[in-house]
């Protein structure tokens, strides 16, 4: 009776130690950026997807266009370009990076520009 069987692991489900996620922080510095976003008038609605491969944060205009920037963490770049990657609404890439901040400086600055003008 002290025989342990284990069970099978389910199929097509990667396993939570898998998924890339951002961090509290991360999340954090995204999610007030985005709140400064909304304040000033630039975005209304935003998107997570978590995966097994990487992060991403998107943030629209409104919601049935497509995103206005799109915010990529992929580890697996992390020792090479930078783990962080910014794309533009055409999917052109704004800015690699090995930090969180300096990539999150070309949003940051748009929205300077928008608060002064």
């Amino acid at each position: 009776m002290s025989n342990i069987i284990p069970l099978p692991a389910a199929t097509g489900i990667a396993p939570a130690s898998r998924q890339v996620a951002f961090t509290r922080l991360e999340l954090d510095r995204i999610m007030s950026l985005y709140g400064r976003m909304v304040a000033a008038g630039l975005w209304r609605d935003y998107a997570l997807e978590l995966g097994a491969k990487q992060a991403s944060f998107s943030a629209f205009r409104r919601a049935a266009e497509n995103p206005e920037v799109r915010l990529v963490k992929d580890p697996s770049l992390r020792h090479r370009q930078g783990e962080w990657v910014l794309h533009g609404e055409g999917g052109a890439v704004l800015k690699r990076g090995h930090d969180l901040a300096g990539v999150l400086a070309v949003v940051e600055r748009r929205l300077l520009k928008a608060v002064e003008g």
